[in-house]
């Protein structure tokens, strides 16, 4: 499926602010930065985000709604979550967490962050391809 055949969504341009916490290219379209944060984020085959937290003093996390592909999710020492559209997955404040395509599709979902005190992201370690790999010859 070509990415702009994925959804009701524009995918935007080339997500080069956050390029250094990604493995391969995606692309972001903020629909909202007024209320609550929402962009929309597509990842072109075998694209993920590096292992993050989302800091909140109170409240906080994220929210993502999944339109387009196939990808994953996956928490801090916990099975992987093959992601599919329709799925949505909540991930509270404090959760260490990665996300992204499957190797043979491309994936979008909004990321919707959620309102708290004092938010923040602290970006960590990248997910090695072997780690990468290994969920897909695991499910």
């Amino acid at each position: 499926m070509k990415p702009t055949e994925m959804s009701v969504f524009p995918i935007g341009n080339t997500n080069d602010m956050f390029a250094k916490y990604f493995i391969g290219q995606s692309y972001l379209n903020m629909l909202s930065t007024e209320q609550v944060a929402i962009g929309n984020v597509t990842f072109e085959p075998k694209c993920r985000n590096n292992w993050h937290v989302h800091h909140a003093d109170h409240g906080g996390g994220q929210m993502l709604l999944v339109t387009a592909g196939e990808g994953w999710y996956q928490e801090w020492e916990q099975k992987p979550r093959k992601l599919k559209p329709g799925d949505v997955v909540h991930i509270p404040a404090g959760v260490k967490h990665w996300h992204g395509a499957s190797a043979n599709s491309w994936f979008q979902h909004l990321a919707m962050e959620v309102p708290g005190e004092n938010c923040k992201t602290e970006w960590c370690e990248p997910v090695s391809g072997s780690e990468f790999e290994n969920l897909e010859i695991g499910v």
